[in-house]
């Protein structure tokens, strides 16, 4: 695939809660049915559900398990693996982090997510970050955001110095609140004239069920994948960057933001 266009899989898995190696088991299964992607993309905390008490759950960040596996078939298939942990952090703190592992050129970046949902009560346990991460990849300028982020625009908005050309939101957002996740994924597409690729759990969890939906808007906020609610599955499906700087050059929303 040329730098014009990139093969996107949604991993949307079950997550075992607290099961790191049946988790990592299920993802390489999942990416072993859809080979030849280029960005492999897995839910927030994909290795643990979404955990409220790290401390009895969650190691450091230097001797990941499920980062360590990121990078390695990150690097084995010379592919992008994409998806959030909850890990902690060099100073201490527990963070809920979106990895970004590029297989090609061996490097891992990240972003901490900064929307804590504090109905769930995340704000107790984790510390939010404070900055904005765009990756480059394949000629593609990618925003990273997690989960309770996708509900306030203004963090997210296309603006100078924070231009990207597609938004990967990874989540544990539940069926009770399904139709916010569905619209907000295609509105973030449309008044950011970006893709938008979110990436979703299903099964249960101790609080919550999740029916997944995890689906790639484009452009214009049209659903052009999307995976079968309530089962694991890798969906991959193509995004095209001249259909993305066609579209806003003809339509010119992000000139007349401001």
């Amino acid at each position: 695939m040329s730098q014009e266009g990139m093969k996107v899989v949604m991993l949307q898995t079950d997550i075992c809660w607290g099961r790191q190696d049946e988790n990592i088991r299920q993802a390489s299964r999942l990416m072993d049915e859809a080979q030849g992607g280029d960005l492999y993309v897995l839910p927030e905390m994909w290795a643990t559900g979404f955990v409220m008490q790290p401390g009895s759950m969650v190691g450091s960040e230097s001797d990941c398990e499920a980062l360590q596996w990121m990078q390695r078939v990150a690097g084995e298939r010379q592919c992008a693996v994409s998806g959030s942990l909850a890990v902690q952090a060099a100073d201490g703190s527990f963070r809920n982090r979106h990895y970004f592992v590029d297989g090609r050129s061996g490097q891992t970046s990240y972003y901490d997510k900064h929307h804590l949902f504090t109905y769930g009560g995340e704000h107790q346990s984790y510390v939010p970050g404070q900055s904005h991460t765009i990756v480059s990849y394949m000629g593609w300028r990618l925003l990273l955001q997690t989960c309770y982020d996708l509900r306030f625009p203004c963090w997210s908005r296309y603006a100078d110095g924070r231009e990207y050309d597609a938004m990967i939101c990874v989540a544990n957002w539940p069926s009770s609140r399904q139709s916010a996740w569905q619209l907000l994924l295609r509105a973030r597409a449309i008044e950011n004239q970006c893709y938008v690729i979110g990436v979703n759990r299903v099964g249960d969890d101790e609080k919550c069920h999740y029916i997944g939906a995890s689906a790639v808007a484009d452009v214009r906020g049209r659903t052009v994948a999307q995976c079968k609610r309530g089962l694991p599955q890798a969906l991959m499906c193509d995004i095209s960057k001249e259909h993305l700087e066609y579209s806003r050059s003809r339509f010119r929303v992000l000139e007349d933001r401001d």
